[in-house]
């Protein structure tokens, strides 16, 4: 296995957040390039019901970076957010004359690299 030899960053992933991609941008373009105590309060306060899955996604960066790379959380920022089409859940939807229509439940998977300044 090849080991990440750059320390310059610390990364969570997220794999089933049950939400579509457009509606995770939303939250997603609020923390970009911001310093990490920023991005969690203006996570916290967020109204979106996604908020509170990049909420606990950043803290696990954040966690991740002091614990596994030894970085100074008080100069941490978030580098990259990255949003992405993960699998898509079908159901019916019962309709008149015995028909049936689709209902499409979409995932989606979000990556937080944090990093020091």
């Amino acid at each position: 296995m090849k080991e990440n030899l750059d320390k310059t960053f610390c990364k969570a992933r997220s794999f089933h957040v049950p939400s579509s991609v457009q509606k995770i941008n939303l939250v997603a373009d609020l923390i970009r390039k911001k310093d990490t105590s920023a991005a969690l309060i203006q996570l916290q306060y967020c109204r979106k019901k996604v908020a509170k899955y990049i909420y606990e996604l950043l803290k696990s960066a954040i966690s991740n970076a002091e614990n596994n790379h030894g970085m100074d959380i008080d100069s941490l920022y978030v580098k990259e957010v990255l949003v992405g089409k993960s699998f898509t859940m079908k159901r019916f939807h019962a309709r008149a004359r015995g028909r049936a229509s689709r209902i499409e439940k979409s995932r989606s998977m979000i990556s937080i690299l944090v990093a020091e300044k």
